[in-house]
């Protein structure tokens, strides 16, 4: 389903978005720029430079956000290229790496799952926080998913239900700055093929039948009985980033056909 933007929503508005080269992320940046916003786009992607000389307004910054010294570079640089100020934050860096029962995970690829979906909240959280609390403004919002509740990914399912527990704790902490902290959940989004793998796939009969598992359970579990468009995940985000949602902070908004997660 195609979601139409909402012109000059984001106008006059500086956005950063994060995992911004391909995905829900790129999405994400695409309807920002239809309505108005001055983006920087951050992946450890060069495809990111792509995705910014496609759209108006937009600079493109390269960092790995799994190391808190990257995040700070990246948001050091977008705090530049957007002249001095940042009114939101998007964290859509993650996803999974494996899909397999938690027995078959070795220990460092346990380690591996929480630092592509987890850590680069956590840091970039810290380091754009001091900079919206000297503004006394601004909205942070964090990309979990519905998985915490989910079959064959137990470390990824633990990373964003840390996001979660992040959103919802630093709600309590930034409010009296008059900065929101909110999420949204995804459930199983239809995109294109990635461009850059998140890791090697799934090759023998038996990992295809255990990816095969999530497939029929995001299904199931969704009341809609059907994946969700990049555009319906764009729209969810761009909402609650905006003065549309200026009473919510705190809260993870589930975007899954009726899959709370």
């Amino acid at each position: 389903m195609t979601v139409p933007p909402h012109p000059d929503r984001f106008g006059g508005r500086t956005v950063v978005v994060t995992g911004a080269a391909q995905g829900i992320g790129h999405a994400v940046a695409r309807r920002l720029a239809a309505e108005g916003a001055t983006l920087a786009l951050v992946d450890r992607s060069d495809l990111v430079h792509e995705v910014a000389a496609d759209l108006a307004g937009a600079h493109a910054v390269t960092a790995d956000l799994e190391e808190f010294a990257g995040a700070e570079h990246a948001i050091t640089e977008a705090h530049r290229l957007l002249g001095g100020r940042i009114d939101v934050l998007i964290n859509n860096v993650g996803g999974t790496i494996w899909a397999k029962p938690y027995e078959h995970y070795a220990p460092d690829e346990i380690l591996a799952e929480v630092r592509r979906s987890l850590l680069p909240t956590l840091w970039t959280c810290r380091a754009v926080l001091p900079l919206l609390i000297a503004q006394r403004a601004g909205t942070i919002v964090n990309v979990s998913s519905v998985a915490t509740r989910g079959v064959n990914r137990v470390p990824y399912a633990a990373a964003k239900g840390g996001v979660n527990a992040v959103t919802a704790s630093l709600a309590l902490e930034a409010a009296p700055y008059g900065i929101r902290v909110v999420a949204t959940a995804p459930g199983g989004t239809d995109a294109p093929a990635r461009r850059v793998p998140r890791g090697p796939g799934a090759d023998s009969p038996q990992e295809k039948a255990w990816y095969t598992q999530i497939v029929d359970q995001t299904v199931d579990s969704s009341l809609m009985k059907r994946y969700g468009t990049l555009d319906e995940q764009a729209a969810a985000i761009t909402f609650l980033a905006s003065d549309e949602a200026s009473y919510i902070t705190g809260t993870v908004l589930p975007v899954a056909g009726g899959d709370l997660g």
